[in-house]
C-alpha cells in the first residue's frame, strides 16, 4: 500500500510539473503582440476623421483597443466633402487626432495642409511595426519622412464565377493566350459576353482595369519614360501606343461584348448585381467593388435562388502571366498637433500589426496592406504572385496626372471615339 501511495504521489507531482510547464509555455506563446506602453488608466478622447459615411471595421478596432485602455474614448467622425475640407478641418479648433490621407495629395498645393500636419511615422521612437506592411505601398516623401501609413490597399482584377468554370470544364486563365481561349470556349457554349465590366464612363471602366497592369509593366523600368509622362510632354504619348494596341486586340479577340457592358448603370452596385445573375463567367472591377459583394448577396434574388462560389483574381492581359497592381487605398496620418499625441500614437502602434490590419480589412472587405494575403480567400490569388510581378505606381513613380491621361486615351480608343494615332497625339490634353 505504501508503495502504491508513493507511486500515486509521484504521478501527481509529475502531472503537476508538466501542467506548470505547459502553462508557462502557453503564457510564452500568448504573451506576444501588443503591450500597452502608457498608463492604462489614462482618460482622454481620440477622434479619427475621414470621408466614409460609416467605418464599422475601424470602430471594431476601437472596441479592441478599449480592452487595453478602457478610459480612452475613441470616435470616428465623417467630414463632408473630405478631399476639399480636410485642410480647413486640420487648421480648426476641432482638428482630428488621426485622419485619413492619400498619397496622391502629396506634392499638390491644395492639399499641403494634409501633409504638413502629419507626424513623421517613420520615427523609430514611435515603435511602429512597419515591416508588416508591403513596402511598395508605403509613401516616403522626398525628405525621407513618412506622413501616412496604408490601412487598406486596392487592386484591379476580375470576379470569377467558379461554378461556371467547373460546369463548363474550364480553368481560370493565367496568361493572355489562356484568357482568349477561355473566352472563345464560353462564347461557343452560349455565353454572350465572357468578360463584362462597367463601360459607360472612364472612371474604373473595363478598359482601365484591363489595361492598367499592362501599361505599368511597359514603363516600370524606364525612368526616362516615367519622367516624360509625369511632365505631360506631348512626345510621351508614344509610350501609350502599346497599351492601346492591346485594348484593340482585346476587343477584336472577342473577350467582351461592349453592348452588354453598356447596360450596367454604375461600377459598384450594378456591377455586383449583374455578376450575381450567374451567367457572367468574369466581371472586371476594383477591390473597392469587391468589398461590397458580401452585403449584396442578400439583395440579389438570382443569387439567393442559385448561389455560387466566386473569387477575385488578376486579369491576365500579359503573355507572360498575371501582374498584381498594388495601390494604397486608405492611409492614416497622425496630427502632430494633437492634444493627445501620445495616445494617438499608441492606438496607431496597436493598429499597425498584421493581426489588426488583416482583421480590419476582412471586416471591410478590402485588400489588406500586409505581406500575407492568404488569410482572405477572396484575395489569396494576389498573395501568390511573386514580388517581381507586383507593380505599384508608388514605386514606379507614375503620377496621377499622367495616369489620368492614359486612362482617358485608352477609354476613347476602346469606345471607338478616337483612333490610336489621335489618342497618342492627344496626350497631355485630356481632362478628367
Amino acid at each position: 500500500m505504501k508503495r502504491s501511495i508513493c507511486v500515486f504521489l509521484a504521478i501527481v507531482m509529475i502531472m503537476g510539473l508538466t501542467a506548470c510547464g505547459s502553462k508557462e509555455k502557453q503564457e510564452d506563446v500568448t504573451d506576444v503582440g501588443f503591450r500597452p506602453a502608457l498608463d492604462t488608466s489614462v482618460n482622454c478622447h481620440i477622434n479619427v476623421g475621414g470621408g466614409y459615411d460609416n467605418f464599422e471595421a475601424l470602430e471594431a478596432e476601437f472596441d479592441r483597443f478599449s480592452e487595453y485602455y478602457p478610459n480612452v474614448e475613441m470616435m470616428y467622425t465623417k467630414v463632408d466633402d473630405y478631399n476639399n475640407m480636410i485642410g480647413t478641418v486640420l487648421n480648426g479648433n476641432d482638428a482630428p487626432d488621426i485622419y485619413v490621407n492619400y498619397s496622391w495629395m502629396y506634392g499638390r498645393e491644395q492639399y499641403k495642409s494634409s501633409i504638413e500636419h502629419a507626424e513623421n511615422l517613420a520615427d523609430p521612437a514611435l515603435g511602429f511595426n512597419l515591416d508588416c506592411i508591403r513596402s511598395n505601398i508605403i509613401l516616403n516623401t522626398d525628405d525621407g519622412k513618412l506622413p501616412m501609413v496604408p490601412v487598406f490597399s486596392n487592386t484591379y482584377g476580375m470576379l470569377v464565377n467558379l461554378n461556371l468554370f467547373e460546369k463548363e470544364g474550364l480553368s481560370v486563365p493565367s496568361t493572355y493566350q489562356e484568357l482568349v481561349a477561355v473566352c472563345d470556349a464560353f462564347r461557343k457554349k452560349g455565353y454572350e459576353s465572357p468578360i463584362m465590366g462597367y463601360s459607360k464612363k472612364e472612371t474604373t471602366s473595363i478598359f482601365t482595369l484591363v489595361m492598367y497592369p499592362f501599361f505599368c509593366k511597359s514603363v516600370a523600368n524606364d525612368k526616362e519614360a516615367v519622367g516624360k509622362l509625369n511632365a505631360l510632354e506631348p512626345s510621351a504619348g508614344e509610350y501609350m501606343r502599346p497599351v492601346m494596341e492591346k485594348i484593340v486586340r482585346f476587343l477584336n479577340d472577342g473577350c467582351t461584348d461592349l453592348n452588354a457592358c453598356d447596360k450596367i448603370e454604375n461600377n459598384y452596385d450594378a456591377v455586383i448585381l449583374r455578376f450575381f445573375e450567374g451567367d457572367v463567367p468574369m466581371m472586371t472591377c476594383s477591390g473597392d467593388t469587391v468589398s461590397g459583394t458580401a452585403k449584396r448577396e442578400s439583395r440579389s434574388e438570382a443569387f439567393i435562388e442559385s448561389p455560387f462560389i466566386y473569387t477575385f483574381v488578376p486579369i491576365p492581359v500579359s503573355d507572360d502571366g498575371v501582374y498584381f497592381i498594388d495601390i494604397p487605398n486608405l492611409q492614416f496620418s497622425v496630427n502632430k498637433d494633437s492634444k493627445n499625441l501620445d495616445m494617438a500614437n499608441e492606438f496607431m502602434r496597436f493598429l499597425i500589426s498584421s493581426e489588426e490590419l488583416n482583421r480590419m480589412a476582412q471586416k471591410k472587405g478590402l485588400v489588406s496592406p500586409t505581406k500575407d494575403l492568404s488569410f482572405n480567400s477572396m484575395y489569396a490569388a494576389f498573395g501568390k504572385i511573386p514580388e517581381s510581378k507586383i507593380l505599384s505606381p508608388e514605386v514606379i513613380g507614375l503620377g496621377d496626372d499622367a495616369l489620368i491621361q492614359v486612362r482617358q486615351a485608352v477609354y476613347k480608343v476602346g469606345t471607338g471615339e478616337m483612333s490610336i494615332d489621335e489618342a497618342v497625339a492627344g496626350f497631355g490634353k485630356f481632362t478628367q
